[in-house]
Order: structure tokens, then C-alpha cells, then sequence
């Protein structure tokens, strides 16, 4: 590794020490752009390096609210800034316990890179709280949700920094988040996306993520001369990204045979077909219920506590969490044949599984490229809120399997002109690297 690169990495951990996923995040940024820094001495002359890894901004704050037999309670909420060199702050809430200072500093350093990506003017930035949505009532969600954007509202803007959804974060809260931001600045704008298709949201964003990591998928194995048809594919996680992904999957001629979630793996050795599909969507969307129910229903195999790696496929879609795939996980799956992976998730392998696809050829699709099919579609829903216009399912498609063909190109590119064609680890973090850190460069000392 460059020398330069080097030392402001060390210095990194050794500011942020106990902030383990986001070392993890810039460790590995860091690691693919060192050739570029290498070549252009000026990403060094103007300490773009140490720039880059500081939030622009950073908001932590008390969310109280009241549950539904009078208690008060506490949150923590964040938003982290991270770069506007590319235009007004573009990332998700998290609502989930995990939530804390590391993830969300990691999710913001990759949503930089990722926004970068998608061609769209947006910078990076990621937020949301320690709150659990799950087995609360939607009144005490509202009333969490108005909290939140109680204290969020006087930091976001259409033009300064537009949240969306995540983990933990769909439809109803963005929709709370929304009421209450509308009622304090009595303006309906563009402040959030992910918003109901009556009132300012785009058609395809609920599916944009899955959707976009299947576009990604297929244009690795159309750069190899195949196609999805007939390959059987794991899946991960059964929330949005994963229902999508599988959706697509099976448009495109695949088979999906498991889903997860974090209670164990459900595995159909039949495929999760379109009216079983459905039954998913019921159970998770509205029922809210456990993966174990269509094992129950389907007499499908249930893996108690288990992920879905030990399943023999040919692609494999990790669309659950970060670090959902180690290194022994990675193993297994190469031992079993599968030759593509495509994160739905943030950062769901971590390095010792990476290193592992990498070592055995397996085409694989980092998450800041394979899933930015989300990011994506946001940024699409904000042009037609500017616009006041809505754009048919058929157009927004389109345009995101445009940019995901984009993507791909764009990484694949760069990592050939870097000497690893088709590592798409490398080629992603140097395309969104490069275009950021020129942006920062042209705009001066900010």
C-alpha cells in the first residue's frame, strides 16, 4: 500500500479506534484506490485522503416518545453528512438496536462512493436511530417518527440532505417522518424519498434495490458470455431488497430456493415461485410474522439459526446485513459452485470472504456497486419531485437498468485500467473514488 495512503489510514483507527465497521468500510476503500493516489499526486497535495474520511457534519440527539401505556421513552438518533461534493446528502434511515456511531459513519463512507456511482448529482450520507420498529404498535411508531424529525427537520432539505429508507425503515415511517416534517415547515417538498406513490413517491422504488442487484448480476455474466436463466440462487434476508431480488430472478429465468431472517433459513428446493412470493410479502409486509411460517405452509426445510450459505447455488444474493458472509461462509459457497455473488446489502462480506471470492474468480458485486440500484431510484423520485411530474414504471425501469448498466461499465473499466479486469471491488471504489475527490479538488479547500 502507498505510503501516504498508509498513514492516514492508521491515523484513521487511531481517531476512531473503537468504531469497527467503519474501519472496516475505509480499510477497504483505501486498499483499492492506493494505485490511483499512487499515479496522481494531487489526491495527496490536497489531503483529499484526510478530508474524505471526515464527515462534513455529524448529528447525534435524544428522540423521547411515549409508548402506548404512557411511559416515556429514549432514543439515540444520528445523521452523519458526509460529502456534498456531488450535490445535496443522499442516504437511508436505520431504524434497528444495532444502530450506532460505527454503522452509521460506515454506511455514509460507502453511500459517497455508491451515489457516486449511480451518475446522479448526490453526496453521501447515512442516518437513523437505536430504536426497534418490530413489535411496536404504528401509533408508537408515529409518535417515535414525529420525535425524530422533530429534532431531524432543521438539518434536511430537498436541497441540503434528503433521507430515504433502510433497514427497519419502509413505507409507514417514511410517511410519519414526511406528515411531521411538512407540518413544522408547512412546505411539501422533495425532502424524503421512499414516499406513498399518492403523494410524491416513484413507481419501482420499493423494487429498485433488488431489481438493480439482478441488473448488475446479469450484465457480470453477459460480460462472460451468460445469463441468469436457469441458475439457482441463494438469497438472503426476506425483507424488501430480498422479495425484489427474487422477483427479478425469476423474470430473468433463475431459481430461488432459500430466504432468511434472523430467526434461521428457509430452504425450498422447488424454487420460491411467484404465488409463494406472495405469501413472503404478506407474511413480512404485513403480518410481520417469521420465515418459519412457509416452511410450515410450503414443507419447505427450516435451518434454525442459520444462514443460507451451506445451500449449493450457482449465484448467491446476500440482501440481510453487513458482514453476513465470513470467510469460512465464502469458502463453502466456492466448494459448492457458486461462481457469482451480488450484495443486496450493505457490506454483507466481510474481508476475509471477499478475499476469498476474489482468490477463486467468483464474479462479485460489491455492494456500493450491486446495490446502488436504491440509491438510484431516490435520486430519480427527487428529479420528479423538482419536476412536479411522475414518470410510468416502464420509464423509471428503464432508466435504473440504464444506470446499472452504467455502473457496471464504469467499474469494469476501471479495473482494467488498473491491471485486475472484471475485480469489481477495485473497479468500484476507484470510479466513485476519483469522480468525488476531483469534485472536492475543483471546489476548493471545503
Amino acid at each position: 500500500m502507498n505510503k501516504y495512503v498508509e498513514a492516514v489510514l492508521e491515523q484513521t483507527k487511531r481517531k476512531n479506534s473503537e468504531q469497527v465497521e467503519f474501519i472496516q468500510a475505509v480499510t477497504e476503500v483505501f486498499e483499492s484506490i492506493a494505485p490511483v493516489v499512487e499515479r496522481h499526486k494531487k489526491y495527496q497535495d490536497h489531503a483529499i485522503l484526510e478530508r474524505i474520511v471526515e464527515p462534513e457534519r455529524g448529528i447525534i440527539f435524544r428522540v423521547p416518545w411515549q409508548d402506548d401505556k404512557g411511559r416515556f421513552q429514549v432514543n439515540r438518533g444520528f445523521r452523519i453528512q458526509f460529502n456534498s461534493a456531488l450535490g445535496p446528502y443522499k442516504g437511508g434511515l436505520r431504524f434497528h438496536p444495532s444502530v450506532n456511531l460505527s454503522i452509521i459513519k460506515f454506511l455514509g463512507f460507502e453511500q459517497i462512493f455508491k451515489n457516486s456511482l449511480t451518475t446522479l448529482p448526490m453526496g453521501g450520507g447515512k442516518g437513523g436511530s437505536d430504536f426497534d420498529p418490530k413489535g411496536k404498535s404504528d401509533n408508537e411508531v408515529m409518535r417515535f417518527c414525529q420525535s425524530f424529525v422533530t429534532e431531524l427537520y432543521r438539518h434536511v432539505g430537498a436541497d441540503t440532505d434528503v433521507p430515504a429508507g433502510d433497514i427497519g425503515v419502509g413505507g409507514r415511517e417514511v410517511g410519519f417522518m414526511f406528515g411531521q416534517y411538512k407540518r413544522i415547515v408547512n412546505e411539501s417538498t422533495g425532502v424524503l424519498t421512499g414516499k406513498g406513490l399518492k403523494w410524491g413517491g416513484s413507481l419501482i422504488r420499493s423494487e429498485a434495490t433488488g431489481y438493480g442487484a439482478v441488473y448488475f448480476a446479469q450484465e457480470m455474466l453477459t460480460k462472460r458470455g451468460d445469463s441468469m436463466k436457469g441458475k439457482v440462487c441463494a438469497v438472503s434476508g426476506s425483507g424488501n431488497v430480498a422479495q425484489y431480488t427474487v422477483e427479478k430472478i425469476n423474470q430473468l429465468g433463475g431459481k430461488v430456493v432459500t430466504l432468511s431472517d434472523s430467526n434461521g433459513t428457509i430452504y425450498d428446493a422447488a424454487g420460491i415461485t411467484e404465488e409463494k412470493l406472495a405469501f413472503i410479502m404478506d407474511l413480512k409486509n404485513v403480518r410481520r410474522a417469521r420465515i418459519k411460517e412457509y416452511a410450515d405452509k410450503y414443507g419447505a426445510q427450516y435451518k434454525e439459526g442459520e444462514r443460507p450459505w451451506s445451500v449449493k447455488c450457482d449465484c448467491a444474493f446476500p440482501s440481510a446485513t453487513q458482514n453476513e458472509i465470513s470467510g469460512e461462509d465464502a469458502k463453502v459457497l466456492v466448494k459448492n459452485g457458486c461462481r457469482l455473488v451480488a450484495e443486496g446489502a450493505n457490506m454483507p462480506t466481510d474481508p476475509d470472504g471477499v478475499e476469498v471470492f476474489l482468490k477463486n474468480k467468483v464474479l462479485f458485486g460489491p455492494g456500493k456497486a450491486a446495490n446502488a440500484g436504491g440509491v438510484a431510484t431516490s435520486g430519480l423520485e427527487m428529479s420528479q419531485n423538482s419536476m412536479r411530474l411522475a414518470w410510468t414504471r416502464a420509464e423509471v425501469d428503464q432508466r435504473l437498468s440504464l444506470i446499472m448498466k452504467s455502473i457496471h461499465e464504469n467499474a469494469y473499466a476501471a479495473s482494467a485500467e488498473y491491471g485486475d479486469a472484471g475485480n469489481y471491488v477495485l473497479g468500484a471504489n476507484i470510479a466513485g473514488f476519483v469522480k468525488v475527490a476531483d469534485s472536492m479538488i475543483d471546489q476548493g479547500l471545503v
